[in-house]
């Protein structure tokens, strides 16, 4: 086993740009989530965030990251859903996928100061407002792992801000569903420290 066990922390930079799009464009929910979440709709929209994600040296690994992820429900409590993600570790891969049921894929990126590229798949240009205070950020992942529904929680905190990003999406590409489109805002997470994963049980 080349990555640690849960939780991972992990340090380094994120920026993500969160879209309302029509239900029927949005990633469709796995069927054994199926009865444990909903979809967040508005209307007739979901909610989709993709984000690019600089882990960097400082924590359990460095590596970097692509995802998209729909907002989801359990009951009245949020939750994300990752629906479609790329690193370029294969120990990260292997661990996403088998301490939690994540979806990674492998693929060449590249993240800048003010340039993300990951492939034909996306790329992007941004400039970050200067962040403001350190805020604490939580949320819960949920994702099927074995067959079943499983939670993790994740827990950071991170000096916010808003950002100005503009995404390119391979419009036959596996983010195509986002080609065009424009988003509802995008948030710079700098110097985050994050939980991934909950600790072993004694």
């Amino acid at each position: 086993m080349g990555y640690p066990p849960e939780p991972w922390s992990l340090c380094g930079r994120m920026t993500v740009s969160v879209w309302a799009v029509p239900v029927a464009a949005a990633p469709p929910l796995p069927v054994e989530l199926r009865g444990a979440v909903r979809v967040v709709r508005a209307g007739s929209r979901a909610f989709v965030g993709a984000a690019w994600v600089d882990y960097r040296p400082g924590g359990d690994m460095s590596y970097r990251e692509l995802l998209a992820a729909v907002l989801v429900r359990a009951g009245i409590r949020p939750r994300v859903t990752i629906s479609h993600i790329w690193v370029d570790s294969v120990d990260s891969r292997d661990g996403g996928r088998e301490l939690w049921g994540i979806p990674k894929e492998l693929a060449a990126l590249e993240i800048t100061g003010t340039r993300a590229s990951a492939g034909s798949i996306a790329s992007a240009g941004f400039s970050a407002v200067r962040p403001l205070l350190r805020l604490p950020v939580r949320f819960r992942c949920t994702q099927v792992l074995h067959g079943r529904p499983r939670t993790t929680p994740v827990r950071a905190t991170a000096r916010c801000g808003t950002a100005k990003v503009g995404w390119d999406f391979a419009p036959d590409g596996p983010l195509g569903f986002l080609a065009g489109r424009r988003p509802l805002v995008s948030l710079v997470a700098e110097d985050f420290r994050m939980s991934f994963g909950a600790a072993a049980q004694r």
